[in-house]
């Protein structure tokens, strides 16, 4: 996997973990941590005391991990996930011709997955404040199990629906969760800790489209890529069980600590605010890009470059994801990496309509890669921004705001190329597409280049 691979090997990065890891582990306490939500003498945290919130009595200590282990944990969780919930990517087209589905119910199958991830995300997004970062991975990777084996099994849409919408709860728990913990583990390389999320985040969403394909060559087409992807899932259960926990940033407090599990009003504060807005923009104007990516470009790409083969069209349909994971391993800086990058994805995006008309396979991977790197490197350098004047108590919260206006553009925009496609056909249809994504790239890198020279005269 990406971020294992990344944080194990000999290189920089690797380096990097092991160095961050005697530095967190010398820091002093967190004053931002909540009196008493450390843990007592005579007391562990469970998995079912986690949820609870309240800690049981002693008993075996668990497994102490490393700093490095728990960065490894941490990413790899979100990463597994975000690989299942896309290994539809490539059987679509199969699925569209077994259960007799239209390009729409295709769409609605995909929005499904967005719209619920998006729900768990609006009401549930701070859970892991209060119940602990572990306990909300492990109740992810359950929830993913189930979403997968409905999907897997599902013989009409509305189970189809389902299984997405499962896969949706369960990115949506693990999403905040997993940017937390990473922030918390990282507290003095808060820019390594948004590229690691960011890495898994992307990676996973990447990968998930070319595995899809590889394993839809074995017998049982569209079940078979679910089976190895469950037993994956099933393994994490072993170490985020053995996991020696640490406590909630936010526990629960008296009689009734499910009270802090309410729905609330995100909030954000004035110094936030505006970073919070433009890393919005970006995040929605990406997804859409990715939406379409993972949702109809299948199809699409399989027209350019004449090909029928799954393991080819998932990993054409991954390539801007893959892209933009591989950028947060770039060491772009700079008061106007944000306009540029979003100049990139504009322009690249106008050429991926532009290698249909020509029938330019070689123009399509590279616009799809030059479209990924500009909008890695841009939405990185936003999303560190509003993670870095965000309070360490509402960390989870905002991020999973951040993430709800983000995946509305892989629900929206989608839900109406589809209905665009079954009324004036694919190839007038993404051309649209493709050219409002540019002219929303265009306005939104003019606005943040307009703040960039704001700031550079003050």
């Amino acid at each position: 996997m990406i971020l294992t691979n990344s944080c194990m090997n000999k290189g920089s990065i690797g380096q990097l973990c092991r160095n961050l890891e005697i530095s967190v582990l010398t820091l002093p306490p967190d004053p931002t941590r909540t009196p008493g939500a450390g843990r007592s003498k005579g007391t562990r945290l469970t998995v079912f005391s986690e949820l609870r919130m309240r800690p049981a009595t002693a008993g075996r200590a668990g497994w102490d991990a490393s700093t490095t282990a728990r960065l490894v944990i941490a990413g790899t969780v979100i990463f597994t996930l975000l690989v299942g919930a896309n290994l539809a990517t490539p059987l679509y087209p199969l699925l569209q011709a077994r259960l007799g589905l239209s390009s729409f119910g295709i769409t609605v199958a995909f929005a499904s997955y967005v719209l619920a991830l998006v729900s768990t995300l609006m009401l549930a997004g701070h859970w892991s404040d209060h119940i602990g970062r572990r306990a909300a991975l492990i109740l992810a990777v359950v929830v993913g199990l189930a979403g997968g084996w409905i999907f897997a099994h599902a013989d009409d849409l509305a189970a189809l629906s389902a299984g997405r919408a499962l896969q949706g709860v369960a990115v949506a728990l693990a999403t905040g969760a997993s940017a937390a913990a990473l922030r918390e583990l990282l507290p003095t390389r808060p820019e390594w800790a948004s590229r690691f999320t960011l890495l898994a985040s992307a990676g996973g969403v990447a990968a998930g489209p070319a595995i899809g394909g590889l394993l839809s060559t074995l017998p049982g087409h569209t079940t078979a890529p679910y089976y190895v992807h469950s037993a994956l899932l099933a393994a994490l259960l072993v170490p985020l069980y053995l996991l020696q926990a640490r406590p909630a940033i936010m526990p629960g407090d008296g009689a009734s600590p499910f009270k802090a599990l309410a729905p609330r009003r995100p909030s954000v504060s004035t110094e936030a605010r505006g970073a919070f807005w433009l890393a919005a923009a970006v995040g929605f104007l990406s997804f859409s890009v990715f939406g379409f990516c993972l949702s109809l470009a299948p199809g699409y790409f399989a027209q350019i470059v004449h090909a029928e083969s799954r393991p080819v069209i998932g990993a054409l349909a991954g390539l801007t994801l893959g892209a933009s994971a591989l950028s947060q391993l770039l060491r772009a800086r700079g008061r106007y990496v944000v306009p540029a990058g979003l100049a990139v994805l504009g322009v690249s995006v106008l050429l991926l309509a532009a290698a249909a008309a020509w029938d330019s396979p070689l123009l399509l991977v590279a616009a799809s890669i030059c479209a990924g790197l500009g909008q890695g490197v841009a939405f990185r350098v936003v999303f560190n921004d509003v993670a870095a004047k965000v309070e360490p108590s509402h960390h989870a919260q905002v991020i999973s705001t951040v993430y709800v206006i983000t995946y509305l553009g892989s629900a929206v925009p989608v839900l109406g190329l589809g209905w665009a496609t079954a009324v004036f056909g694919l190839a007038a249809s993404v051309t649209g597409f493709v050219v409002l994504c540019g002219a929303a790239s265009f306005a939104i890198a003019a606005l943040a280049l307009r703040t960039a020279v704001w700031g550079a005269r003050r």
